[in-house]
């Protein structure tokens, strides 16, 4: 049963995030990253173990120290307010606000702590860090995209780190840890152009989000050895997390490939060439990352395999890989006939 205080700290969990993104003031929006701060520790600390604690610290402290530099941020710019300043002083404080703002959100290169913290929490915990907790830093962010070659050095850099750091890990959640710094990557990029591509972009992911931990809770599934075992089990699990890594990596006719390619595409059209490019090149090492990891199951022998992973699938579960399998494939054959038709 649902403990009372887990629906008293998610409430204000999501009230916080909406209190931020909606403030008038930046006061307001550090308030509201605040009280998001203190209610999802707690959800953290849930599950009373020591991993669980270590990783709550280091995030309270990682989150603590951001916010710090925010509130000093907005004091300063406050009082530059009514005082005569030049340009490049101004400059270094909104810099200083986007760095913790990326900080918070464990975007690259401030991204030291995300994967860490990770690799200490339970799956549901994963997925509020994966999704909603990077709803408010990223509006904040977007409110505040001022500097172009900034935010473009900060992309290239999360490009790098994500694809280089993820290919040797055997942990699913640090995988999809850097697999999310990747996705940043490609969201900030939108920001810079066009603001509704990023909701439509951080929507996506965030379905696909769902559907892998989601199952991975189910399952009890946290390293890629275990999941070799289960794709090789039932062949409903093999297509539902071969089609949903495939979708996660971007590849058509996925529905994860749609928002890349509106991407590049607004992207093009802004004289960005280079930017794209770059992306693309990068974001193919995380695509092998995936690709090894379904291709693998297909040619692995189960019989071949040390030990076993005996986890008995009911008729729900089947019917629900299955409604996700055709959504993922169709997805984007029905929203690319509805986009030219409208």
């Amino acid at each position: 049963m649902t403990k009372a205080y887990k629906i008293l700290f998610l409430s204000t969990l999501f009230l916080s995030t909406l209190i931020s993104i909606s403030s008038y003031s930046w006061l307001g929006m550090w308030l509201g990253l605040e009280i998001n701060l203190l209610s999802i520790i707690p959800l953290m600390q849930s599950n009373k173990n020591i991993l669980s604690a270590e990783a709550s610290i280091k995030y309270f402290i990682v989150q603590a120290i951001a916010s710090t530099i925010i509130l000093m941020s907005i004091i300063l710019m406050m009082m530059k307010m009514n005082l005569s300043t030049n340009i490049n002083s101004q400059t270094t404080i909104l810099m200083a606000m986007n760095s913790s703002l990326l900080t918070k959100m464990g975007m690259a290169p401030f991204h030291f702590w995300f994967p860490e913290v990770m690799e200490g929490l339970d799956w549901l915990n994963c997925l509020l860090i994966l999704t909603w907790q990077k709803i408010a830093p990223m509006i904040l962010l977007m409110y505040n995209m001022k500097f172009i070659m900034f935010t473009s050095i900060v992309i290239l850099i999360a490009m790098v780190i994500s694809g280089v750091m993820a290919v040797n890990q055997i942990s699913l959640r640090k995988i999809l840890a850097y697999s999310s710094i990747n996705h940043m990557g490609w969201m900030i990029s939108t920001m810079m152009v066009m603001e509704t591509i990023w909701m439509y972009y951080f929507l996506i992911y965030t379905i696909i989000s769902i559907n892998l931990v989601l199952i991975f809770k189910t399952l009890k599934i946290f390293f890629v050895n275990q999941l070799y075992q289960m794709m090789n089990s039932n062949i409903m699990t093999k297509m539902f997390f071969m089609f949903n890594f495939l979708s996660l990596s971007g590849i058509p006719p996925f529905l994860g490939f749609l928002p890349k390619w509106f991407t590049i595409q607004i992207l093009v059209q802004n004289k960005m060439i280079f930017l794209p490019t770059v992306m693309i090149i990068f974001t193919l090492i995380m695509v092998f990352i995936y690709l090894r990891i379904t291709l693998s199951s297909l040619l692995m022998n189960i019989n071949e395999m040390n030990w076993s992973l005996n986890i008995p699938l009911n008729k729900f579960k089947s019917f629900f890989m299955g409604l996700f399998n055709f959504f993922t494939i169709t997805s984007l054959i029905i929203v690319t006939v509805t986009v030219n038709i409208l």
